[in-house]
């Protein structure tokens, strides 16, 4: 397969996917104006683990584009200005962040909505008219870093790659010089509320209203699994693409386990899982929508949750989610009958019965793992597993691996095999690494046969750092950045492609051009790595030591160059003493 059919097949264009999800009805030639508006989404799933997975999505529609018109915009209505300043100052094209604490367990949880690393990730596209794509990259990532009160100021040229293949533009344009991307990573940073109070602030109606009401940090940091992420790109605003917008979407994916929480019981309800109700759907809002996925619930009717009081009927809406159809209940939360005077008895009451596990959970059809193996401190290698589990189809996949560079890998060691069999990648990208200055980059696409495990593996060589590029708990180790391997999975369900307004916004994140397949991104663990280490003990002793031999050596030697000696006489006895006086007085000489 060729990879740029491949990597053009990974999105769609603006006709097909940007502009189609903006224009309602899905006729084609339909021009309709999209003035700022917001929406927000609630998807709650139950998981074949007992857990419950939650995901927010908040999705901006800003109606400007400065890039074209060569001003600058002083208007803000919905759209966070600080987000905006940034866009136009640095000619951003797109920008995608994400924090994450926790990692996503893939084959006990299925596929997440949005994927993301552990730690903190950033990958943005500049603007074809930037001069210095580096300075941009540096200033940026300084900019970002008091917005979101993160440490993305240590992102440096030393963690920073320009991928070439793995990661193209959601949103508009068919510019694929990856000159004008940058990639990097953080897996060893850690998220907190000071992570989250900068994230709910860019909301239209922030954290007073709306369903950001739940988000409560004592709960969402006590969870298996949190991340939050911002992503902006550019969309059409009608199908021809004649003019163009700016869209939003902040995301917040979060797994609960109510067994560690102290519930004991697999039922939840909101009150439960977030420790507050909803009183009200955000005012800015044109949509607020909670969807219940009643997919794998022994009946998949209303019937199967228990209603304390009677409450206003949900619809129930089919829509194909990553290659699976599903079934949800949906909420609307703008309409007078959802809220009034039962809407806190609604969100308070609704329990989901005992989960019962009908059969086995469908295995995702892509999985991928990663770990170090050998011993000693000199040597080793690099193992990442890439799962197909699709029973009868073969499809390629792109695999993104970004080494620090103090880890020296042996790139002609570098081997795949499928099914005890060599596999050769129809497409490798290799850019070694610069000690101190650029990390190793390692792109390759290969075809995965069906029903097998692919391993790659890599041989490596640790270096020996100085002592001050040491972490502040050197024994501990070193966190290398989580390997991305994107594909285009078959679909086992027919897709539509003809996205609308009313299709949900968690099923379409990333467009999809055909109905055969859909796109896949899927994260490996970051890797823990140990280096030689000094003993930092020494160097204390060694101080200590030193100055004990200045005091004593070349103190002493300086005190006998100094120092001056007087001879002075013995004091004479207290009689010898009175006896001269008394002498003194009768004129006798002294004794």
């Amino acid at each position: 397969i060729s990879p740029v059919c491949f990597l053009l097949s990974t999105r769609s264009g603006p006709a097909a996917a940007s502009a189609g999800s903006e224009a309602p009805g899905g006729g084609a030639g339909a021009a309709v104006s999209l003035p700022d508006s917001c929406e927000e989404e609630l998807l709650i799933r139950p998981l074949h683990s007992g857990d419950i997975y939650a995901s927010f999505q908040f999705r901006t529609l800003w109606d400007t584009d400065f890039l074209h018109q060569g001003k600058k915009v002083s208007h803000y209505r919905l759209f966070p200005k600080s987000l905006g300043q940034v866009l136009s100052k640095f000619s951003v094209r797109e920008l995608h962040i994400s924090f994450t604490q926790g990692y996503w367990r893939t084959m006990q949880w299925g596929q997440p909505i949005v994927p993301s690393p552990p730690g903190a990730e950033l990958w943005v596209w500049f603007h074809n008219t930037v001069a210095d794509v580096d300075g941009n990259w540096k200033e940026l990532t300084n900019v970002l870093s008091g917005i979101f009160c993160a440490s993305l100021n240590f992102i440096d040229s030393t963690n920073t790659v320009q991928p070439s293949a793995s990661f193209k533009p959601l949103g508009l344009g068919n510019a694929t010089d990856h000159r004008f991307l940058r990639y990097a990573t953080l897996p060893r940073e850690i998220v907190c509320t000071e992570n989250l109070t900068p994230w709910k602030k860019l909301l239209p109606c922030g954290s007073k209203a709306g369903l950001a009401v739940l988000m409560k940090s004592e709960k969402l940091f006590h969870s298996s699994f949190h991340s939050q992420a911002v992503h902006i790109r550019p969309v059409c605003k009608d199908w021809q693409c004649s003019s163009t917008a700016w869209e939003l979407r902040q995301t917040l994916n979060v797994v609960f386990d109510l067994y560690t929480s102290g519930q004991g019981k697999k039922e939840w309800s909101l009150f439960k899982m977030f420790s507050r109700t909803l009183t009200e759907a955000c005012p800015l809002a044109s949509s607020s929508k909670v969807y219940v996925d009643v997919t794998d619930n022994p009946e998949v009717k209303h019937k199967a949750y228990k209603v304390v009081k009677e409450l206003p009927t949900s619809v129930l809406n089919t829509a194909v989610v990553l290659g699976d159809r599903r079934t949800y209940s949906v909420y609307d939360l703008t309409q007078k009958e959802t809220f009034g005077q039962l809407r806190l008895v609604f969100f308070a009451d609704v329990k989901l019965n005992p989960f019962s596990v009908v059969g086995d959970m469908l295995r995702p059809l892509l999985h991928a793992e990663r770990y170090v193996a050998g011993f000693g401190l000199q040597t080793g290698e690099i193992h990442t597993l890439i799962y197909n589990n699709h029973p009868y189809r073969a499809f390629p996949v792109l695999l993104l691996d970004s080494v620090p560079w103090y880890l020296r890998l042996y790139i002609h060691t570098l081997t795949v095999t499928s099914k005890t069999r060599e596999n050769k990648p129809s497409y490798i990208h290799y850019q070694p690494s610069k000690d101190r200055l650029r990390p190793h980059l390692l792109e390759m696409l290969v075809q995965l046969p069906p029903h097998s495990v692919t391993e790659v593996t890599v041989q490596f060589e640790r270096a020996l750092l100085k002592w001050t590029e040491y972490t502040p708990d050197p024994n501990h180790g070193f966190y290398v950045g989580s390997s991305v391997i994107s594909a285009l999975v078959p679909s086992v369900v027919a897709m539509d492609t003809n996205n609308t307004q009313e299709r949900p916004l968690f099923s379409s994140f990333f467009p999809t051009k055909e109905e055969s397949s859909y796109f896949v991104r899927v994260y490996t663990e970051p890797l823990l790595v140990n280096l030689p280490t000094p003993d930092f003990s020494m160097p204390y002793n060694v101080i200590c030591l030193t100055c004990t031999v200045v005091a004593v050596g070349y103190g002493s030697f300086y005190n006998l160059l100094t120092r001056t000696f007087q001879v002075e006489e013995p004091s004479q006895p207290l009689a010898k003493r009175l006896a001269n006086v008394i002498r003194r007085i009768r004129g006798v000489p002294l004794l």
